[in-house]
């Protein structure tokens, strides 16, 4: 293959190269990479979402970084990725939860919810003039008349997944393997928060408070985690300083 036809498959948004790849919506996946980490937990009373939160100078106001949002009473979504696409997503969800609403009087199901951004976002890799989102989403709620706590993944290529506990962004493979290793079936809501700051220090052992976003999503709707309760699980779990000289 010369380079003319290399790049033809380069720049284009919907076409497949010889070996079935499309370079754009990996492009995009790398753009996921480089994001700030975000990851869910399901326990047996409900999701945890937590998700770091970068700023580019000491002037920044940390609040203004949004790296979970309500979607609904029940929903929650966490991302990673390039932050005007995440909102863009976000907002076609809460659209999509509120027309539920209107349409059925209920409502909308997790994964009915992640299927229908999953048929936009793979639309973008079939039509052109249009790039892939260079973002990814963790979506979690309740479901059903039992109130089920569920944990969907959205990916640039538009295929959904299910998870018992996953991570997006950087640092993905190191938080993925912390969470396959120290994920139970039976973990409390309470653990399943400290499971996931827990996880965050794997990528990060100088992380605070103020730089973390935890939510949880159970039978009573979507709460926050205020800071004062992530306060001393940092500095529980955050790795001691061996650092100082013991002879002075």
């Amino acid at each position: 293959m010369n380079r003319n036809d290399q790049q033809a498959y380069d720049r284009g948004t919907s076409l497949f190269s010889p070996d079935g790849r499309i370079y754009q919506v990996e492009y995009a996946r790398e753009a996921v990479k480089r994001g700030a980490p975000s990851l869910g937990v399901r326990t047996a009373e409900g999701v945890v979402l937590a998700a770091q939160r970068r700023t580019s100078s000491s002037l920044m106001e940390g609040d203004s970084i949004e790296k979970l949002h309500k979607l609904d009473d029940f929903l929650g979504a966490a991302s990673a990725g390039h932050v005007a696409d995440a909102r863009r997503l976000i907002d076609g969800a809460r659209t999509a939860a509120q027309r539920n609403r209107l349409r059925y009087g209920e409502p909308v199901g997790v994964e009915t919810l992640t299927k229908t951004l999953s048929d936009e976002i793979q639309e973008t890799t079939q039509i052109g003039g249009t790039r892939p989102f260079g973002a990814a989403l963790l979506v979690a709620g309740m479901e059903g008349t039992d109130s089920a706590p569920r944990l969907f993944q959205t990916d640039p290529s538009g295929a959904p997944q299910e998870w018992r506990a996953v991570a997006i962004g950087s640092g993905r493979d190191d938080i993925q393997e912390f969470l396959e290793a120290e994920w139970a079936e039976e973990l409390t809501l309470d653990e399943g928060v400290e499971l996931a700051v827990r996880a965050l220090l794997e990528t990060d052992d100088e992380l605070d408070a103020a730089s973390v976003s935890v939510a949880t999503i159970t039978a009573d709707g979507y709460r926050p985690v205020p800071e004062s309760d992530l306060e001393p699980l940092i500095e529980e779990h955050a790795p001691a300083d061996d650092d100082a000289d013991d002879g002075e």
